[in-house]
């Protein structure tokens, strides 16, 4: 009897154990998160293995090999081809092989591990002036390896090259088990290697002898074009290039050896850069204007995109962005690099080039390096942006990044859309036009096998088009399981029989990603969206419009692209329990993929009740960085209170869903006797306190105010002119019982701009504990009074003001979601503002007391994901503050996360990779600006100095300003 593949995973991991290679998985959760990668199929793997050091990873290929189990290396998984999944080991190259092995900036050299991250080589060549040419979008995430593989190119290609063109040596692994270093040979070094034997002799000599007689071929089938990446290059074989076998080996996908470590080349940084938005009427004007364009000096991109893919965008910063662009169907963005003078010079040049052109409908040039990074932005997020068409319908990268002859790039376009258009296809068209590369999401239907015809119909012409035109069906993410199967159509059948020879030299065995460039898997075959295979049926609380209320379809919106997996702590919230961590199953694509797989009922099947679904959630800090910072709005802090929901019905809940869930009610009960409650928390009873209600014991339990502020609102006599008619001050659970000054604050500076100050009836709550923790049906029936004791007062047009940015959040979005189709919690929803939208944006006339003062602000990331941080910056400079906002990401903390049991170390380590550091650096008199309560208590407990609410800074500075204006002084600064 054959052994199941649960049975053959766990012995190859047990194996591999034994043998000295520790982190090596086969549960369902594991596979799950590496079923797929950023392209349309998906394959669940044997086991996952996470190699330490290169010892450990020729360790593994060992084992796997001896039990005849295939392998596929992976990197960051944002392949869009297909090739970064398999059906044997996946050996994710990035969680620890990440190491920059030696830095040459004489020789502008860097040798690295393949589980480097671009962004990390940036950042260690910088210092000296250098950098790695070859940039893809995904920079921030792409590992070196992964680059390798695919031949990637990215945006400066045009100036740098691709890269293939940038690797000087390899030290790779056969499949066999031969370590070698290999790059450029002379004839007497092949014939050396030869004559020395082994393994590694025999490969030389097969491939010398297979270049030695197909010099023709190998000179006119190869290279004709830049961007020429689909199939082996073979190319590099030929002896005016110096029988290059690492140049060989970049873009074979993994098919052919393991990297170990890359030797690269690096190339100076030009001392300034400028960048010139062209607007055209269409892609294809602006693709027609591509030749004269290049013809320019110091160029060192040229990108693409049209009204498709700009007009899916969503996110309101990005949208005003997008507002300002010159007018037009479509946009060049053209870098230039030179001096000041001669990026000015060359700017002019380009633009005069430009406005001769037909079609050419403006342009800008970008001085402001803030608008370039947001216009920038646009095109690196494009990935992501064009998986989802304006009407919502699904779009996918099956025909992704083919290329042309940059000459041939217009007319390839117009047959190209033409064509997508007579299969009644829709998608977005964006990409490299200096190099003729394009790259399309087009909305395939796999739904039924009607629709996966199409696909192969419409597939398979479009590869005839783009050979008809000189093209490559991949012009930089490789052939994969998306075009392997169409490469005979691109080439004869002899140069087909040479990439056979190529891969049996390296492979003999096949063990390496089998089924891609040579023996090709079917296109249509392993569809991440499957006709066959019928999901489970399990229904949703929450709506999930945007997704038709199809929880399947709300996760499959992870397409891949990795942005959640930035190595840099700085740069929006998204992911930060990754950050912490490093492990693709806390990542926001790990814990889609998981939820996705729970769906499909395959690998994990026990739905709602999967233990390995509520493991990958649970450091999830539901901080709702997602749903803003991820391209495609996936938002697991939802998705995660939707699981919840069903995995507790009618079940035990972990202790802290108790105790932090219902705190709001629990506080009201400890406001009876706070300095009690105080008395107990703070004695040896602590820790017992703590471990029954699941609170980790490395934390301090927050001490309750003496007095409420509901307490004492209640004999408040109102201060001010309240000429501009009543408020409705929100009354957080937090600040009411635990830090109460910061509502009075809020009273005083919402008085001071005229306003009369009233608070909801009875004890209200935003419910937002009870949402992340998943306890839904409490959660509703809170929200239902609090929509009901505030639908009156904002039925007469009285604004609700928060100073909570969580309970803000929770009513602007959660309220609506939870109370899905009330017209009155709509209406309370509309009418919630922050304290700064309020007095910045719907109080004219009013003026904040002026402060000279430095401060640096931490942005709440439920407001990040929500409101933004505009306002209270317009706020702050008005009151003349010198306000730094810090690019930190999350506190760590998030509300119930950080104090739960077994949380403290990821939410301290959080909290350390910029905002404790920065903390700690501010100069002495520096205000440490915090609106959110967790990132006070962050910060107030680990950070060494207090933190403060915005209204508490206003409300110091009117104070002063009064005092001032009592005895006669004029304005003067706080102190």
């Amino acid at each position: 009897m054959q052994p199941t593949t649960t049975e053959r995973g766990a012995r190859l991991v047990a194996e591999l154990r034994r043998r000295g290679v520790p982190e090596a998985h086969a549960d369902p959760g594991r596979r799950a998160q590496y079923a797929s990668d950023a392209s349309i199929y998906r394959r669940v793997p044997l086991a996952v293995v996470f190699p330490r050091d290169r010892d450990e990873i020729v360790t593994a290929v060992a084992v796997c090999r001896a039990a005849g189990v295939p392998i596929t290396c992976r990197g960051a998984g944002t392949s869009t081809s297909g090739q970064a999944v398999g059906a044997g080991a996946v050996l994710d190259l990035s969680r620890y092989c990440h190491r920059l092995l030696e830095l040459d900036p004489v020789r502008r050299r860097a040798r690295v591990e393949p589980g480097m991250v671009l962004d990390a080589l940036q950042a260690a060549a910088a210092p000296h002036g250098l950098r790695f040419g070859p940039d893809p979008s995904t920079h921030s995430r792409a590992t070196i390896g992964g680059m390798i593989g695919n031949d990637a190119c990215g945006s400066h290609s045009v100036a740098w090259g691709r890269t293939a063109d940038n690797v000087v040596e390899l030290e790779v692994l056969t499949y066999r088990g031969t370590v070698l270093t290999v790059g450029p040979m002379s004839r007497a070094e092949i014939d050396a290697a030869v004559a020395a034997g082994g393994e590694r002799g025999e490969l030389i000599g097969r491939l010398a002898a297979l270049a030695s007689a197909n010099l023709d071929t190998l000179r006119t089938r190869f290279d004709r074009f830049g961007r020429q990446v689909s199939g082996y290059a073979l190319g590099n074989l030929l002896p005016e290039r110096r029988f290059d076998l690492a140049r060989a080996l970049v873009g074979s996908e993994g098919t052919c050896a393991v990297v170990l470590a890359a030797t690269l080349h690096l190339v100076p940084v030009p001392a300034h850069r400028g960048l010139v938005v062209l607007g055209f009427d269409d892609a294809v004007a602006a693709a027609a204007a591509v030749p004269p364009l290049l013809a320019q000096p110091g160029l060192l991109a040229l990108e693409g995109l049209d009204r498709a893919l700009t007009g899916i965008v969503v996110r309101p910063r990005t949208r005003a962005t997008i507002a300002t662009l010159p007018p037009g169907g479509a946009w060049l963005f053209a870098e230039l690099g030179g001096t000041p003078a001669e990026v000015a010079d060359r700017s002019a040049a380009l633009t005069a080039v430009a406005a001769g052109q037909d079609g050419h409908t403006g342009h800008e040039t970008v001085g402001d390096p803030a608008r370039a990074a947001a216009l920038w932005r646009i095109r690196e997020d494009g990935a992501g942006l064009a998986t989802r068409l304006p009407d919502g319908s699904e779009a996918w990268p099956g025909w992704e990044d083919a290329a042309v002859p940059p000459a041939a790039l217009a007319d390839y376009l117009r047959e190209f859309v033409a064509l997508r258009d007579r299969h009644g296809y829709a998608g977005a068209v964006y990409g490299h036009f200096g190099e003729g590369c394009l790259h399309t999401r087009i909305d395939f239907d796999f739904s039924d096998a009607a629709g996966v015809a199409r696909f192969r119909a419409f597939v398979t012409e479009a590869a005839h088009l783009v050979t008809a035109h000189g093209g490559s069906l991949s012009g930089e993410h490789g052939d994969g399981r998306s075009r392997s199967e169409l490469l005979g159509i691109m080439y004869p059948p002899e140069v087909l029989a040479l990439f056979a020879r190529f891969k049996a030299a390296w492979d003999p065995d096949g063990g390496l990603n089998p089924g891609i460039v040579v023996d090709p898997v079917p296109l249509d075959g392993d569809l991440r969206v499957d006709p066959a295979r019928r999901p489970l049926p399990l229904v949703t609380v929450l709506p999930l419009h945007a997704d038709g209320g199809d929880l399947a379809r709300a996760t499959r919106r992870c397409v891949g692209v990795g942005k959640c997996r930035s190595a840099t702590p700085r740069g929006g919230v998204m992911c930060p329990s990754f950050r912490a961590t490093g492990d693709e199953r806390d990542s926001t694509r790990g814990r889609a993929r998981v939820l996705y797989e729970m769906t499909q009922g395959e690998v994990i099947t026990d739905g709602w009740r999967s233990t390995e679904v509520r493991d990958a959630l649970d450091l999830c800090l539901s901080c709702k960085g997602c749903s803003s910072d991820c391209p495609v709005g996936v938002d697991v802090a939802t998705y995660k209170s939707e699981f919840l929901h069903h995995h507790y019905a009618r079940r035990v809940r972990p202790p802290s869903h108790y105790s932090m869930g219902w705190l709001p009610l629990l506080s009201q009960v400890a406001a009876l006797a706070p300095r009690a409650v105080n008395r107990i928390t703070g004695s040896r009873l602590a820790p017992l306190l703590k471990r029954a209600g699941g609170i980790a014991p490395e934390r301090e339990l927050p001490r309750f105010a003496r007095r409420t502020f509901r307490a004492a609102f209640a004999g408040h006599v109102p201060g001010g002119t309240g000429e501009r008619g009543p408020v409705l001050l929100w009354v957080d659970s937090f600040a009411d019982h635990f830090a109460p000054e910061v509502l009075h604050a809020g009273v005083a500076v919402l008085e001071d701009a005229g306003y009369r100050v009233e608070i909801p009836a009875g004890r209200q709550c935003c419910g937002l504990t009870w949402v992340t923790t998943g306890q839904l049906g409490v959660a509703r029936r809170v929200m239902a009074r609090t929509v009901a004791a505030l639908a009156g007062p904002v039925a007469r047009g009285v604004p609700v003001v928060g100073l909570e940015p969580s309970c803000t959040a929770a009513l602007r979005t959660d309220l609506t979601e939870v109370l899905d189709g009330d017209p009155a919690a709509r209406a309370v929803a509309a009418a919630v503002r922050t304290l700064a939208e309020q007095l910045g944006e719907h109080t004219p006339g009013w003026t904040p007391p002026r402060m000279t003062r430095s401060s640096i602000s931490q942005t709440h990331c439920h407001q990040h994901a929500t409101a933004g941080f505009s306002a209270d910056a317009a706020l702050l400079a008005a009151a003349g503050v010198d306000n730094r906002v810090l690019d930190s990401g999350c506190c760590g903390l998030a509300g119930n996360f950080g104090f739960e049991a077994g949380h403290y170390e990821v939410s301290r380590s959080i909290a350390e990779q910029v905002l404790l550091p920065e903390v700690r650096a501010a100069a002495p008199g520096t205000v440490v600006l915090a609106d959110g309560f967790s990132c006070r208590t962050q910060i107030g407990r680990t950070g060494e100095r207090p933190a403060v609410h915005l209204a508490e800074l206003l409300a110091e500075g009117i104070a002063a300003r009064n005092r001032d204006e009592e005895q006669g002084r004029p304005e003067r600064p706080s102190r």
